[in-house]
């Protein structure tokens, strides 16, 4: 069994379903942040002197349409992006973008769950540039001439196309910045592109209430149980155990924050089997019960979903 769940609940686990074959965990994780494109806006260097400010928290991207930006951010070096060129901001970093004369381009912002996001997310550099030259990125262009005629021309649908338009961008932005080699330590997305790990974390992801042990994580993995458990720690940072703990914990802490159910039912729900265990286990790793927790965290009404979850 997995050391760290000791409180878990042990009644017979759920039957392994073919659908984990039909799933990848990079899907699971997005799914996971509730991530979901918002409002695209489209902006001139009509004063070329003129410093655009974009404030920590935001998660967003910028879609070089025409001409020449360069893009400031606090302890990196200027990037230098043109026409084509696509920028994604997925950590919500603050930055500075400084426009040449007669450029133009878009500017997309992304609503997650931040509570669930800002652990995930914070393995990605605060800007991931796609060239629109690159022999991968054929797809670009496509993608701009959505965006600006959905802007420029909206119609019925216009809201829902740009949202599914920003998604495809996230996710294409993200596969290719993993196929370049650009991850240099452990993390979800490393694994999730991991052939041996994706669909551990994929089953884990689907059902973290599941009292999984080591031994059908790693037949899962198809490795012996100390090789699987090695690689796991080696990609992901932590064990396994430390990892379902951890779903299972944030994936409470969306339940209380965005649903009124009681917290005994929600401590079933994530896999305890009473809800003192429960209460014990989410005070350690968020610093208080889960009751006073839910108070703190009851987003506001109206309020959009990463500002509740900053807040």
């Amino acid at each position: 069994m997995l050391e760290e769940p000791a409180d878990f609940a042990v009644s017979p686990p759920p039957l392994i379903h073919a659908a984990y074959s039909r799933s990848d965990a990079l899907s699971d994780v997005l799914h996971a942040i509730h991530l979901r494109g918002g409002e695209v806006t489209r902006d001139s260097s009509d004063d070329p002197a003129r410093r655009h400010e974009y404030p920590r928290g935001v998660r967003m991207l910028h879609f070089v349409e025409q001409g020449r930006l360069r893009l400031e951010l606090t302890a990196d070096e200027p990037l230098e992006i043109s026409a084509g060129d696509l920028v994604l901001l997925a950590r919500g970093d603050a930055h500075t973008l400084r426009a040449a004369p007669e450029a133009a381009w878009l500017t997309g912002e992304f609503l997650v769950d931040s509570l669930v996001a800002d652990p995930l997310l914070s393995v990605l550099p605060p800007a991931v540039v796609i060239r629109g030259d690159s022999e991968d990125a054929g797809w670009l262009p496509l993608s701009l001439n959505l965006l600006l005629a959905e802007v420029t021309q909206p119609a019925p649908g216009s809201r829902v196309m740009v949202s599914r338009v920003l998604d495809l961008l996230f996710i294409r932005a993200l596969r290719i910045w993993a196929a370049s080699g650009s991850p240099s330590g452990p993390g979800w997305l490393t694994a999730a592109m991991d052939p041996a790990l994706g669909p551990v974390l994929t089953a884990i992801h689907q059902a973290p209430e599941r009292d999984w042990s080591v031994d059908e994580l790693a037949r899962l993995a198809a490795l012996s149980r100390s090789a699987f458990a090695a690689r796991f720690v080696a990609l992901l940072g932590q064990s396994p155990g430390a990892y379902v703990l951890q779903r299972r914990l944030d994936h409470a802490a969306h339940l209380l924050r965005s649903t009124r159910e009681p917290v005994a039912r929600i401590a079933a729900s994530v896999g305890y089997a009473s809800e003192a265990a429960f209460s014990r286990a989410f005070a350690r790793a968020h610093g208080d019960s889960p009751r006073a927790w839910r108070a703190a965290h009851a987003p506001a009404a109206n309020s959009r979903p990463d500002q509740a979850a900053r807040r």
